[in-house]
């Protein structure tokens, strides 16, 4: 399904060479203030350009279909526009022959019996996620206490992301790249032990965007390697607060109001120009994929924003639930 959330629904559709993609948020409360300049910040840092990134280059200007009435949400689904405008569908021809190493094309072939849009990859493309971009930009709304930060803190295992990206690019090839994220001012409490713990949650959300291989926690894989000394956080403070932050801001499924940290993996760009062998469909036999077209060098440049976004969504969805929570125990509390 294209869809998450328990109170916030979130949906993507389109494709990345049809006419629009976009998002569909359902369960906002009426009255958020919401405009078009909202979305600036956040798009821009999605936006291709810059070296290392594709060179399409999409207006991404928000259009509301939906959900929102003289500059605020009307409570009913919100649905949000990005109209497709730099587009080469004849780069991606030779793909449904020859499908990618690394892409979804085989896999859309067996998912959808052949009839999936294969033009700029189709709903498999890096393109829709400007519709979760969106989607990020209204949850921060719904967490005004929050605060986020993100940074790539390597690309192709080396500090220097420039550098790295570059040599990948100049190569004809793609890099990989780690990204942390990082989300201050979250309230302790939210989520469920379990299924429904908070590291679940967003762990599904992040990897929903393409690329991601892998999602950790404060301390993450390291704590398989420590002691129980090292890994705990000794709590310092009656509101939770602890001396270092091992856990990540999770404890037993449940934010614990130190600050949230997680890192991504993200996989090198599976379309590249350098030489691949792939099977050949039309003949049987393997043949050298040279990828045409315009395509990052490291999808990490424009979708660290994005894993930022899929984040403040789980984070608004459980935001929502408590406040559910608590209007439901002061009504209990007044009946008395």
């Amino acid at each position: 399904m294209n869809c998450m959330g328990t109170l916030l629904r979130v949906e993507l559709f389109g494709e990345s060479h049809g006419p629009a993609i976009g998002v569909v948020m359902d369960g906002l409360p009426a009255g958020l203030p919401l405009t078009t300049a909202d979305f600036s910040a956040d798009l821009a840092r999605r936006r291709a350009g810059a070296e290392g990134t594709t060179p399409r280059v999409e207006a991404d200007e928000p259009e509301f279909l939906s959900g929102l009435y003289e500059g605020r949400t009307t409570g009913t689904p919100l649905c949000i526009v990005f109209r497709n405008a730099d587009t080469r569908s004849s780069d991606y021809a030779l793909f449904s022959a020859m499908p990618r190493p690394g892409h979804a094309d085989m896999t859309a072939r067996a998912r959808y019996g052949g009839f999936s849009d294969p033009r700029g990859s189709g709903h498999f493309s890096g393109r829709v996620t400007a519709g979760l971009v969106a989607a990020g930009v209204v949850a921060k709304k719904l967490l005004p206490g929050a605060s986020f930060s993100t940074a790539i803190l390597e690309a192709g295992g080396r500090r220097d992301v420039t550098a790295a990206v570059k040599e990948a690019a100049d190569d004809g090839d793609s890099v990989g790249a780690l990204v942390e994220l990082r989300a201050a001012g979250v309230r302790a409490g939210l989520g469920e032990p379990f299924f429904g713990s908070v590291e679940g949650l967003i762990a599904q959300a992040l990897f929903a965007v393409p690329g991601v291989r892998g999602v950790e926690f404060g301390d993450g894989f390291k704590a398989a390697a420590m002691r129980g000394s090292e890994h705990n956080d000794p709590i310092v403070a009656g509101d939770g607060t602890t001396s270092k932050n091992g856990a990540g801001g999770v404890n037993g499924g449940i934010t614990n109001g130190n600050e949230l940290v997680a890192r991504v993996a993200m996989k090198p760009t599976s379309s590249i120009g350098r030489n691949q062998e792939t099977l050949d469909l039309r003949t049987g036999d393997m043949g050298l994929l040279s990828a045409p077209g315009r395509h990052d060098a490291c999808i990490a440049l424009r979708a660290a924003v994005v894993l930022e976004s899929a984040l403040a969504v789980v984070l608004a969805d459980l935001e929502l639930q408590a406040r559910s929570r608590d209007s439901s125990a002061d009504t209990g509390r007044n009946t008395k």
